[in-house]
């Protein structure tokens, strides 16, 4: 590799960690890099820079593109393309969770739907599907919260995630608000 200290190493870790996350090393390591980048960067200087091949570079920034992590832009008098990162930490956290629900959840979820229509045959697809039954619930859960998180602006969404553990103390006092009064406003209407 052909880079300072630092961005080698931020690069180096985010190609190792690209395997936990679904994604092979020399994509992690291109996002790494454009992520850090002071300027956009063509595919050649990807290459000089990481030391990969051109076809893996030209491989991975088209799956990076599918994940709408990378912009593409052009530089006047220049025919070639470059990459880049959005600017917004916030917006890449949000376009990285959509692709994984598009890509992970929904396909589960149709599955799941499927499997919970189906007639069982016996017990064991009785016990089978009551399970897949609290899997979909739980699922349709998080991800109609996610839809919420979602289009929350990033202050509201910093200052909830501050809450942690206090939302709990919150939801107990508006549970113990409506006991007293009479209605439990901790549940769903």
């Amino acid at each position: 590799m052909n880079l300072p200290p630092l961005i080698q190493s931020f690069v180096l870790h985010f190609g190792e960690m690209g395997s936990h996350w679904g994604i092979n090393r020399t994509v992690g390591q291109i996002y790494a890099l454009l992520y850090v980048s002071d300027k956009p960067l063509n595919a050649d200087d990807i290459v000089e820079a990481i030391g990969c091949s051109r076809s893996n570079t030209s491989m991975a920034l088209k799956e990076l593109q599918a994940w709408r992590l990378v912009k593409l832009q052009h530089l006047p008098g220049d025919r070639r393309e470059y990459f880049s990162t959005p600017e917004d930490v916030w917006a890449i956290f949000k376009t990285l969770a959509e692709e994984r629900q598009k890509r992970e959840v929904e396909p589960t979820l149709t599955m799941l739907r499927g499997a919970i229509m189906e007639t069982p045959s016996g017990d064991a697809e009785r016990h089978a599907q009551a399970r897949m039954n609290e899997m979909y619930q739980l699922i349709e859960l998080v991800t109609k919260w996610f839809a919420d998180i979602r289009d929350m602006d990033v202050e509201t969404l910093q200052k909830l995630m501050k809450l942690g553990s206090q939302v709990q103390k919150v939801l107990q006092f508006t549970q113990s608000i409506g006991r007293l009064t009479g209605r439990d406003s901790g549940k769903e209407a």
